[in-house]
């Protein structure tokens, strides 16, 4: 139910590569997102030393760099924590336009709480403050996520019109809660949770050990695969093809970790860092320019050979990671997961085996709810802040980043690494876009041709498949 692939009975006129395909059971859909997500990689670094003023010609770039590809990743958790919950939503054939401005009054709620709230009853930086805020903003979430359900599922009112009263009522409260000013900033351990400076990231060791615990895992979920093929009678797949699987994740894995490890934090940021820490700065040249600090007299300036700090992975994809695999395992290995599939697959057949729709609406619009609380969080301890405009048009990109990742509009088809990788694709054009200083206008074109394209290839592709 959860997984869509290509594969349908072979035909004599097939090549070498469709056979292979076919027979690694290999979902052609994302792979082909995959490829074109690669290309707009590609496409966008080569445009970037092109046309960038300043730019490094064409193998100079800057989208294929490890700075960017780092921002890339923390920018997306934010879209791609609230996708895996919009992937129930929609497999259910509901839609919820309100997770932006949902987004809005949980991150402004926080903040609050934060900033003129805690903040002066328990101290600024008192070490419950945090925790505090983030507990809030996670009920806050799952109880509009509920209340949009209950509506929704005992109201008789259908969820476009109940999410659409959210989207404009919510963000309206947000505006009220905040008196319309810009909330900030926010607690100094609650910022790291958005990935803010060299304390907001595990460091290269734990990044490796991260990667080679992820490898194993890899292995022992595709050995746990094959082996419940064989004791359920299924034929196994070809043992290339899981030898394959292995490889391709785990190179994947690795590859992804010695970018994020390659990155050095601005020399500035490093600086700040170090003084905060009471952390010396080596004596060095002021001519050797490079990404580390040392000090030249009574100035800190960039040198070779000085302090640096490497990043490793940030909180932000850590959590979007953690999500992804919970998201994963709720959808396709639990009751919930199954009730939600098949209810989305036909209503009404659900309901006569004995499934409680109404229940299961509220249960997945709660689960939306805390999953918006999540990402409220993320969003404003990255930026420190928590402003009336944070959020918005958050809905379309989540929307159109479960359906590019493979999300049926029809309902009963979706998978959650689809989604997340939608996530990226989309959060990939609008960096892109940024690189190439285009205006907010055209970035607005090239994403809305992408989700009616993606739908069109998604309709074209199901037609084939049937």
């Amino acid at each position: 139910m959860a997984e869509q692939s290509g594969s349908g009975p072979a035909t004599s006129n097939e090549g070498l590569f469709t056979r292979l395909v076919r027979a690694a059971e290999i979902d052609t859909r994302m792979l082909g997102m995959i490829a074109a997500m690669f290309l707009i990689w590609v496409g966008f670094d080569v445009l970037s030393g092109i046309l960038r003023p300043g730019g490094g010609g064409l193998f100079g770039g800057t989208f294929l760099t490890s700075r960017n590809l780092w921002i890339l990743l923390v920018q997306t958790s934010v879209i791609a924590v609230m996708t895996t919950g919009m992937v129930l939503i929609i497999v259910l054939r509901q839609i919820d336009l309100s997770v932006g401005s949902m987004l809005n009054v949980v991150a402004i709620t926080a903040g609050v709480l934060q900033v003129f709230q805690l903040g002066p009853w328990l101290g600024v930086g008192h070490p419950i403050i945090w925790i505090i805020a983030v507990l809030v903003a996670l009920l806050l979430g799952a109880a509009i996520g509920a209340f949009n359900g209950v509506l929704i599922a005992y109201g008789q009112i259908p969820s476009f019109i109940v999410t659409l009263g959210g989207l404009i009522a919510y963000r309206g409260i947000a505006f009220l809660i905040a008196s319309g000013v810009t909330v900030a900033p926010m607690d100094k351990t609650f910022k790291l949770i958005g990935g803010n400076g060299p304390a907001a990231s595990i460091g290269p060791v734990w990044s490796w050990v991260l990667a080679a615990v992820a490898c194993v895992a890899i292995g022992i979920a595709v050995v746990g695969g094959r082996r419940r093929r064989v004791q359920f009678g299924f034929k196994p797949k070809p043992v290339w093809a899981e030898i394959l699987s292995v490889v391709v994740g785990c190179a994947a894995v690795l590859g992804t970790t010695a970018v994020v490890n390659s990155y050095l934090y601005p020399p500035k940021v490093a600086e700040r860092f170090a003084l905060d820490n009471n952390i010396p700065i080596p004596t060095g040249v002021e001519a050797k320019a490079g990404l580390a600090i040392c000090k030249a007299g009574d100035k800190v300036v960039t040198c070779l050979d000085g302090l640096s700090f490497q990043t490793g992975y940030p909180i932000p994809v850590l959590i979007m990671i953690a999500v992804g695999l919970i998201m994963t395992f709720v959808a396709k290995r639990t009751r919930f997961g199954r009730y939600v599939f098949a209810t989305g697959g036909n209503p009404e057949a659900a309901e006569l085996a004995g499934i409680n729709t109404k229940r299961l609406t509220v249960m997945v619009f709660t689960l939306m709810g805390g999953l918006v609380g999540v990402s409220a969080i993320i969003a404003s301890a990255r930026l420190d802040a928590a402003t009336t405009a944070l959020g918005t048009l958050n809905e379309l990109y989540v929307i159109a980043a479960a359906v590019i990742g493979g999300t049926s509009l029809a309902g009963g088809i979706g998978t959650i690494y689809g989604a997340i990788l939608g996530a990226l694709l989309m959060q990939s054009l609008q960096s892109g876009m940024g690189l190439l200083n285009a205006d907010s206008a055209y970035t607005d074109v090239v994403t809305g041709l992408v989700l009616v394209l993606a739908v069109f290839v998604d309709q074209v592709y199901r037609r084939r498949v049937k």
